[in-house]
């Protein structure tokens, strides 16, 4: 990647997925650089421009953003609780266990411990556009469907479970699963749904030197009509 000043350098991409329609030679991009010496490369892609403003490529952002925006109790649907933990193991009704990105409770216990929380959130960085549809995933994930069977047993064990889909780019607008690109997760998509999972789209706002909360985004889960 080239530099304002000429420089032409390597960056670290922190995104698995195939950064579909968010991706092409010679776009603006934005690079974060780190000083950590034991880092093997020293800048970071964060962003790209495809021509209608920044797209957010590091899917670890919004995880932090999320839980920095619902702790100051700017995401409505999810105010109201005193405490915001991130990364925090869970074990489904049916054995699976895995990590969830927040959780969130009225406090702790007695002996200052965590009380079990009351809800958990998996949050995914969308960023591919078909259309006016903003799709989540880009590729196919195994992972992702396992973290729907964990928000679906956290239902069955009397917790909120959230998906909540962060829409990393500005346009677009309408949040809908990739049906073509992985039917399986669509489909576990729409039983999560069904089951009592909530799901919310919200937009990301990406300013000069920050990425803010926006607005929500109508979700639709329909299969597509077969021509």
């Amino acid at each position: 990647m080239a530099l304002s000043d000429g420089r032409v350098v390597t960056a670290h991409v922190p995104n698995t997925g195939s950064m579909a329609t968010c991706w092409r030679p010679g776009a603006p991009v934005q690079l974060t650089h780190s000083d950590n010496p034991r880092r093997k490369l020293a800048w970071t892609l964060e962003r790209v421009d495809m021509g209608q403003g920044w797209i957010g490529v590091h899917t670890a952002r919004p995880n932090q953003v999320m839980a920095e925006a619902i702790a100051a109790g700017r995401v409505p649907a999810l105010a109201g609780y005193r405490t915001v933990r991130t990364e925090v193991r869970f074990a489904a009704d049916t054995g699976e266990q895995g990590r969830l990105d927040i959780a969130l409770g009225d406090g702790g216990g007695p002996d200052g411990c965590p009380r079990s929380p009351d809800v958990l959130v998996e949050v995914k960085n969308v960023t591919l556009l078909e259309g006016a549809r903003l799709c989540f995933p880009d590729a196919r994930s195994e992972r992702a469907r396992k973290h729907l069977g964990l928000l679906a047993g956290a239902v069955r064990q009397g917790l909120r479970g959230v998906m909540l889909f962060a829409l990393n780019r500005p346009d677009g607008e309408v949040f809908a699963p990739a049906w073509e690109i992985d039917p399986a997760y669509a489909e576990a998509l729409r039983a999560a749904a069904a089951a009592g999972v909530e799901i919310i789209a919200l937009r990301m706002v990406h300013e000069p030197g920050a990425i803010v909360t926006g607005a929500p985004v109508p979700v639709d889960l329909a299969p597509p009509i077969a021509q």
